[in-house]
């Protein structure tokens, strides 16, 4: 369906925003990234999944009032297909390098070691990163790049560990040596317990403007297991006690918010663990949600 036949039927959707808008404040790259995950799967298919999902999502939001309006600029997917993480690094860092001058990149992976090419495309030192993961993404890298070690590979490049904030790490999924690695390094470890008994957008808005005090700008990394299991079955790496979904959303809205915010990521979205069409409905909420929080700003 064209724009002009959705706008005739009364609907316009989120995909209708998405093209080539060289000019838009926002872009979104697509990151297909699947090889050397610790977590065997189909991340790969997590972009086009997405793209596929949000002709399903109206631009109007009946909770506020707001319709979105924001152009993205479609930037594509990057060619990541049967790559390594550390063959991967240069493309995909330079797409995200390509699209710096915008306000808000939006990179739509893929397996979680995507994440390390999009901080070094926003640029380091000045960049600071927020991840929301049950995980610590900590693991050692001498056995090469992982989805299980973009925290650990980024301290490696020189990231002052003071600069990263970790949110919604999960019980009995982690092992010590990962928190120690952590706390060595001056990480702020916030718990999925934390963000239960404080709130996850308490939480998240206050490490918010810790790393906003500290650095130019913030490069958010979203590890989509850090939902619950019985609300976020499609990725193999998400436990039951995770965030509830509806906290999600709104931790998402203050993200896509926050003026220093310049990147945010998508990750370990695996649309072969689905069950029904759960997952590609909660990542299209998840972006209708930052662009509602960019459009605050």
């Amino acid at each position: 369906m064209t724009m002009e036949d959705s706008e005739a039927l009364g609907w316009r959707s989120v995909a209708d925003l998405i093209g080539d808008h060289p000019d838009a404040a926002v872009a979104l790259i697509g990151a297909p990234l699947n090889e050397r995950s610790l977590t065997p799967g189909r991340c790969d298919l997590g972009p086009r999944a997405f793209r596929a999902v949000l002709p399903r999502f109206s631009t109007y939001d009946v909770e506020t009032g707001h319709v979105l309006e924001t152009p993205v600029h479609d930037a594509g997917d990057v060619a990541l297909k049967a790559l390594a993480p550390d063959a991967a690094f240069a493309p995909l860092r330079d797409a995200v390098q390509a699209e710096a001058h915008r306000r808000l990149i939006v990179i739509v992976g893929g397996n979680n070691a995507v994440t390390r090419p999009g901080v070094r495309g926003l640029g380091l030192p000045g960049t600071a990163l927020l991840t929301l993961d049950a995980h610590f993404d900590l693991r050692d890298t001498d056995q090469g790049l992982t989805n299980g070690n973009p925290v650990q590979a980024l301290l490696d490049d020189g990231m002052d560990g003071s600069l990263i904030s970790q949110v919604g790490l999960a019980p009995f999924a982690n092992t010590k040596k990962a928190h120690d690695k952590a706390m060595a390094a001056g990480i702020s470890v916030r718990t999925a317990g934390d963000c239960h008994r404080q709130g996850l957008v308490a939480v998240v808005a206050e490490e918010l403007e810790r790393l906003a005090a500290r650095a130019d700008r913030i490069y958010v990394d979203v590890d989509i297991d850090v939902i619950d299991r019985s609300q976020w079955p499609a990725s193999p790496g998400a436990r039951p006690g995770g965030v509830g979904v509806h906290a999600f959303f709104e931790a998402t809205r203050l993200i896509g918010s926050h003026p220093k915010v310049r990147a945010v990521d998508l990750t370990e979205y695996d649309p072969s663990l689905e069950v029904g069409d759960l997952g590609s409905l909660t990542v299209g909420r998840w972006f209708c949600e930052l662009l509602a929080g960019f459009e605050a700003r």
